[in-house]
């Protein structure tokens, strides 16, 4: 149960009829349910239940909605964040600063200051030099950074190559094969407490196979830093975990995740962090739209929605597919291409598909876009931001408001030698 239903013939966010928002908000937005938000951090929670040291970490940068993430610091969840406004967001959300890991391959000297100012409690560092930046300015302020290495175990995560992170080729993190001599002179380091390991291979992962490769490779590497003497308290596992984005999907469930996880790792005795983001927030929103227009097209017709790629932008980057249904359907079907008013080619939800039968005017969603929806908005074609709803029950509140392109332009400056 996702708790976007039909009821009486139309589309409700828990018990909040879609038309209702559409009509005082406007389209496009995207509008999230509080129910499924808990019942997916407490779902992930419990197919942990084997695992007995934990910490649970939400990926900010897959909705860093304040609203959203107030209900998950209320479940007990800390953050992972990637920059320094992520940071402050998840403070301000009321995560605590000891339950923020800060992850990330570009953090600048000014954000390694300011998580050590927050108190924040991981850094996880991607390579050698951030590392002894980091080590020389907690000196600097007479702290010490808890901080972890972050590896890069050559494993490919089977996913879209454009969210596989743990190749060798990739960014992220350093060679696995390199990592014992890099831990051991961070180690060395006065300002650092290397406490541990870090491994995130990708995201929207659909076997536990590749996430079974790379953990076993990281017990390795902590059985082999422990036998150099080092002590190794903590291993972040990171996120990745997929969602069912088609009926027919059949991604790992947090069960069957919780207990491979709980087999490879039961002699490691470290804590275990762990930083899921779609697997919580992906099938908790949509994104409702209006029908523009129906166009014809050379074998099939344009189904045009005031949403557009600078709204939901992962069609257009990764050819993701997302399910898009009427907020009012009649069971008659179509064959038609989704696409937006944006001026690019690219702004195309969906080619040829069959979908319900819908005509101008009719409301519509795009499934599971709860995460890297939102977040990843733009104003591109001088467009609004769209604007976010939460629904609780029988209310809704508008978490982000529609910004205004007028809104936007107003911060912009024409020199005055321009005459």
């Amino acid at each position: 149960m996702n708790h976007f239903d039909i009821r009486d013939g139309v589309m409700h966010a828990e018990d909040i009829p879609l038309p209702r928002i559409a009509e005082d908000i406007g389209t496009p937005v995207y509008v999230y349910s509080r129910r499924a938000l808990e019942r997916h951090a407490q779902a992930f929670r419990d197919g942990l239940k084997d695992v007995p040291k934990k910490h649970l970490a939400f990926a900010i940068k897959c909705n860093p909605n304040l609203g959203v993430l107030r209900v998950l610091a209320r479940q007990g969840y800390g953050a992972d964040v990637v920059s320094g406004g992520e940071l402050e967001r998840a403070l301000a959300a009321g995560m605590a600063a000891e339950d923020v890991v800060f992850s990330g391959v570009g953090k600048t000297r000014a954000e390694l200051a300011q998580g050590l100012d927050r108190g924040i409690g991981q850094f996880n560092i991607e390579h050698e030099p951030e590392g002894v930046a980091l080590a020389e300015i907690a000196l600097r302020k007479e702290m010490t950074a808890p901080a972890v290495l972050r590896v890069n175990p050559d494993v490919d995560a089977g996913t879209h190559a454009k969210i596989s992170t743990g190749k060798a080729e990739n960014k992220f993190g350093v060679g696995i094969d390199v990592a014992p001599e890099i831990f051991g002179r961070l180690a060395a380091l006065p300002g650092l407490n290397m406490r541990g390991i870090a491994v995130h291979i990708g995201s929207q992962l659909t076997s536990l196979d590749p996430l079974e490769a790379a953990f076993e490779r990281v017990g390795q590497l902590v059985a082999d830093l422990r036998a150099a003497g080092h002590s190794i308290t903590h291993v972040d596992l990171g996120g990745g975990l997929g969602v069912p984005y088609k009926a027919e999907d059949n991604p790992p469930s947090p069960a069957e995740y919780g207990a491979m996880v709980a087999r490879v790792t039961k002699e490691w005795d470290v804590t275990l962090m762990f930083e899921p983001g779609r697997v919580i927030a992906g099938n908790t929103g949509v994104l409702l739209t209006e029908v523009l227009w129906v166009k014809p097209g050379a074998a099939n017709p344009f189904v045009i929605v005031d949403a557009a790629m600078n709204d939901l932008a992962r069609p257009a980057l990764y050819d993701a597919y997302h399910d898009f249904v009427s907020v009012t359907p009649t069971g008659e079907t179509m064959t038609a291409s989704i696409v937006g008013p944006v001026c690019e080619t690219g702004d195309t939800f969906a080619r040829d598909r069959v979908t319900d039968k819908v005509m101008p005017g009719d409301l519509a969603v795009f499934r599971t876009a709860g995460a890297y929806g939102a977040t990843m908005a733009s104003t591109y074609n001088s467009r609004s931001l769209v604007p976010e709803v939460l629904v609780d029950g029988d209310r809704y509140a508008v978490v982000a408001d529609r910004i205004a392109a007028g809104t936007i332009m107003a911060a912009e400056r024409v020199p005055d030698w321009i005459d």
